[in-house]
């Protein structure tokens, strides 16, 4: 083969690759704006995202006997997950991090029972359910009144302890 022989032969195939790579894998297909909207369930610390719906300490405490003290135990005292309640004046590396002294913020928590819990079947709370648990969880840990109800207005402003105690790694990109 002579170099001229070559020299076409790669510039052809040159050719040939972008247009194969144009083609290949086709994998899949875009996901829809409808498809993604049950997945969209981010909450920011300052509420945005939080959903419609409230709840009482008082509807939460039936929802945490049946959903989720097999777990955490009788109120939340611990059991095969970690307690989230009482009040521990310090958290620390060996298990003593509780919502009431670590957790930054109200809307956190709730995030995180919506997205997480119960551990057999997260995602699978009704909202109104979530903030009953959020409330439950918040009187048990003495942070909001037996009678507070939580919804998209209140729960933003429950002020945590721990608020003021993390350092923000990369404060610009908020």
């Amino acid at each position: 083969m002579s170099m001229r022989e070559v020299a076409i032969a790669l510039v052809v195939s040159g050719l040939a690759v972008p247009a194969i790579a144009a083609e290949a894998p086709n994998l899949g297909k875009p996901i829809s704006p409808q498809d993604l909207a049950p997945w969209e369930i981010t909450i920011f610390p300052d509420g945005k995202g939080l959903p419609a719906g409230s709840g009482t300490p008082k509807q939460g405490e039936p929802i945490f006997a049946a959903k989720c003290s097999a777990c955490h135990g009788d109120k939340g005292t611990g059991g095969i997950a970690a307690p989230v309640t009482p009040f521990a004046p310090k958290a620390s590396l060996d298990g003593g991090k509780t919502i009431a002294n670590f957790w930054p913020y109200a809307t956190t928590v709730f995030d995180f029972i919506r997205r997480a819990m119960p551990y057999n079947a997260p995602h699978s709370l009704r909202d109104d359910e979530v903030y009953a648990l959020t409330a439950y969880l918040l009187n048990l840990n003495k942070l909001i009144g037996d009678n507070d109800v939580m919804n998209k207005d209140t729960l933003p402003r429950v002020r945590m302890p721990n608020r003021d105690n993390f350092i923000i790694r990369f404060p610009e990109r908020i």
